[in-house]
Order: structure tokens, then C-alpha cells, then sequence
């Protein structure tokens, strides 16, 4: 396994591998060929940023079995849209918009790809997922759901900093079975195996290939486990896949 990060430092934003505490800086970007600089940083001297630079954001909505709550199971993936300017940094606060009353945060594993990928089998998508991560897919529940809803889910789910992302992208685990958990202020709220997701994240990608071609650093986030909780300032929420790190922002 290894895990890439995005970070500020002294020298300027550049990308990284991280082994422990230790940050091996590398040039080339992600996607393509890269290599290590040479350049040592450790992690307590550098600022986390999202770990990629989407070209765009997509999210699956109703996509663990333990969120349907009585809802028909869907037979494909629902797909929607969050703005690249929802993102967020690890540590970085989930900003409270105004006229929001009941947000939500929504722990999730997101799948970020490596490759143009368009029309793709399952196995086809598989091989153009470069690695997954850690994001908190935000939502105004009034916004989404309630008597006045928008007729999309825009500023529901796409407010400024709606999508928080990171710390890392780990590539070589097995995200089909990774335990993911969501903490509210140090408390578990969230708590499932990725092995609930109803569609996988080769069948999410397959889907959405069918119509919108996917390119490298396009990130989706998979959909949340159970059920969610309003947040309020001062919270503390942090989002947590093995293997892959913890994902903390405070409330604002």
C-alpha cells in the first residue's frame, strides 16, 4: 500500500508519499509517471491540503443497506453532482451556511480515478480507479428534503466547504472491505464495512462512464452508512478509513 498526500510547505503546494511521519516529496503529479525528489519533510511541518484537484466531484446517493431505512433498494447507481469549490481541507472548518438548520455530515469512502475512462466494464473501471480516500459528503437535509427543496440538490450538498477530502489516497488496499467510522465530537456514529456498499466502487464507475467520461483526479464519493446527525458549531467531526487515515474538520 502507499499513500499519496497533497501539502503545503515552505517551498510551495507539492505532492508526496507518506511513510509514518515522514513525507517523500515527488514531482510528475499523480497520474502519470513520478518520481522521488530526494526532499524529506515531516508531517508536522507541512499543511495537509486535499489530497487531489478534481475536475469534478460526484456522489452516490443511497448506496449502503444499513441507510435505505425502509427505502426500495435501488437497481443502479443515483448519481449527483457537488461543485469542485465544496472542497475542503483536512482540519479545515465545515463552514454553516446561511439559512442552513439541519445539517448533516456523511462519512464515506471516496474512489479517485487515474485514467480517462469512458464506456467501462467493471474490470475496465477497476483498473482506472487510481486509489480511495477519506471525504464527509455534507448535506443540508431542509435543502435536500424539505418543503422548500430545490429542485437539485446544489447548494444541498454544494455549498463552500461541503466536501471535505483526505488526508491521503491509498492505493493497493482492498476497498471493497474497509471499516469506515464517523466520530462526533470523539463519539462513533457512523460504523460499517465497505462490504454494505450496494453497488461497489467498479460498479459506480462502470455506470457513470456510460454518459460522463471520468478523468484522472475526478473523485466520487460512494454514498454513507446508517443514519446521520445534525451538526452545530463548535462540533468536531472526523471521519475514519483503516488504512487510510483520519479525516478531521471542525464546525463553524
Amino acid at each position: 500500500m502507499t499513500k499519496y498526500i497533497r501539502y503545503r510547505s515552505a517551498a510551495g503546494v507539492s505532492y508526496g508519499i507518506l511513510d509514518g511521519d515522514t513525507i517523500h516529496e515527488i514531482h510528475g503529479g499523480l497520474f502519470g509517471s513520478h518520481a522521488e525528489t530526494g526532499a524529506l519533510h515531516k508531517l508536522s511541518d507541512v499543511k495537509l491540503l486535499a489530497p487531489c484537484q478534481p475536475g469534478k466531484i460526484m456522489g452516490v446517493g443511497l448506496n449502503y443497506r444499513s441507510h435505505l431505512g425502509g427505502r426500495p433498494q435501488p437497481s443502479h447507481p443515483e448519481m449527483f453532482y457537488k461543485p469542485v469549490t465544496a472542497l475542503q481541507d483536512p482540519d479545515e472548518p465545515i463552514v454553516i451556511p446561511s439559512g442552513a438548520t439541519d445539517l448533516h455530515y456523511e462519512g464515506e469512502l471516496v474512489a479517485v480515478i487515474g485514467k480517462p475512462v469512458k464506456n467501462a466494464t467493471p474490470e475496465q473501471a477497476r483498473a482506472a480507479i487510481f486509489g480511495v480516500t477519506c471525504g464527509n459528503d455534507v448535506s443540508e437535509r431542509n435543502w435536500q428534503h424539505g418543503a422548500q427543496k430545490d429542485l437539485q440538490w446544489w447548494r444541498a450538498k454544494g455549498s463552500d466547504t461541503f466536501a471535505p477530502l483526505g488526508p491521503a489516497i491509498a492505493t493497493g488496499v482492498d476497498y471493497g472491505n474497509l471499516l469506515l467510522q464517523t466520530r462526533l465530537n470523539g463519539e462513533v456514529v457512523q460504523k460499517q464495512y465497505t462490504s454494505d456498499l450496494i453497488f461497489d466502487c467498479p460498479s459506480i464507475v462502470s455506470w457513470v462512464s456510460g454518459w460522463v467520461t471520468l478523468m484522472p483526479g475526478d473523485i466520487i464519493y460512494t454514498g454513507t452508512p446508517g443514519a446521520t446527525r445534525k451538526l452545530s458549531p463548535g462540533d468536531v467531526v472526523e471521519v475514519e478509513i483503516e488504512g487510510i487515515g483520519v479525516l478531521r474538520n471542525p464546525v463553524v
